[in-house]
């Protein structure tokens, strides 16, 4: 099959972004009568600095398989021709997606957690707030991917070859990561323009909507509309994925083949758990029926998607996989026979 490859979108929305911050730096100078914020602080950093470390080491061992785990996984599948399939190319984008979606967060977790410094300029929050969301956008539509390249797969394996085909691939992933990175864009472009005043701390372990559009000095409440498409745009990802799903599982119980039901339960069993680990925990932040919830709780919950679901993928998906953990294996193989010719 065919190498893929898989584009970088970050320069053009970065260039799209610097203007709108500036504009948001003038506005904030321009009024006068309200002290001008010019860096938001993590309220929940705010703590005895000899508390710090204890939370710093697991944090920067966790950030560290995760950057490893994803890395060695994307290696071996664009290494290893047995791994040129749709299921394991949407991995690799995954793991990819991965790699930046934490790099936008946890580092500056660590950064605040030993530091006296618990701040970020107001540019900055704007700039995580953006890539942040527009890789959780752009990991729920590979997902969704992932859903429809399993439905085809097991439901209608005579015609998958022919439809799921390395360019249909190449296209879902663009367009995954085209829709991550322009429908977040209007909400940044908005929020930018607000002007902020008084309080700057913010109450949750990064930039987010609702936390930093709390403390802006202006009505805030046309974000509705934005946080109703954001919802839809959720609802429908999980609506595509269940319906795959409950599908799926009503063919596969109709096999009287043991091992090939065996099979394709195992086969889909990974995407299923970080579906439900992703959506799970996206949904109970944002599709939520009370403004606000103790910060203990927006803070576990924060926790679960921004560096749990992370750390787990690479153990779903390659530890319990046995066409990965061979794959794995025969790189290892390969890289040691090389050292050793090389003597």
């Amino acid at each position: 099959m065919k190498q893929y490859s898989v584009g970088n979108q970050h320069s053009n929305s970065r260039s799209l972004l610097f203007p709108l911050l500036s504009s948001q730096m003038t506005q904030l100078m321009a009024s006068g009568n309200q002290t001008m914020v010019t860096e938001f602080l993590f309220s929940i950093f705010l703590h005895p600095q000899r508390g710090g470390l204890s939370f710093f080491i697991p944090l920067l061992l966790i950030y560290g398989f995760i950057l490893t785990g994803n890395l060695i996984m994307f290696i071996v599948i664009q290494l290893d021709m047995a791994l040129h399939t749709p299921m394991y190319f949407f991995i690799s984008v995954l793991s990819f997606l991965e790699i930046c979606y934490t790099t936008t967060t946890i580092p500056k977790m660590l950064s605040c957690l030993i530091s006296e410094q618990k701040s970020i300029s107001v540019a900055g929050c704007l700039l995580q707030m953006y890539f942040f969301h527009s890789l959780g956008i752009a990991e729920g539509c590979i997902l969704t991917a992932m859903a429809i390249d399993r439905y085809l797969a097991i439901c209608n394996p005579l015609r998958y070859p022919a439809i799921m085909t390395p360019k249909l691939c190449i296209q879902l992933t663009v367009g995954s990561c085209f829709c991550g990175f322009l429908l977040v864009l209007p909400e940044i472009a908005w929020i930018a323009t607000l002007p902020f005043c008084g309080s700057n701390q913010i109450h949750q372990i990064f930039c987010d909507f609702t936390p930093v559009l709390s403390l802006a000095c202006t009505d805030t409440s046309p974000v509705v509309i934005v946080d109703a498409i954001h919802a839809v745009e959720i609802v429908a990802s999980f609506l595509v994925i269940a319906l795959s799903y409950i599908r799926i599982i009503m063919v596969i119980l109709g096999m009287h083949s043991t091992e090939g039901r065996h099979k394709a339960f195992s086969t889909c069993a990974a995407h299923l758990t970080v579906f439900l680990l992703f959506f799970g925990s996206v949904a109970v932040m944002y599709l939520r029926f009370s403004a606000t919830y103790s910060v203990f709780w927006d803070t576990a919950i924060a926790v679960t998607f921004v560096i749990l679901a992370p750390f787990f993928n690479p153990i779903i998906y390659s530890l319990r996989n046995k066409d990965m953990k061979e794959a794995i294996g025969r790189l290892f193989h390969y890289q040691k026979r090389a050292s050793w010719a090389g003597k």
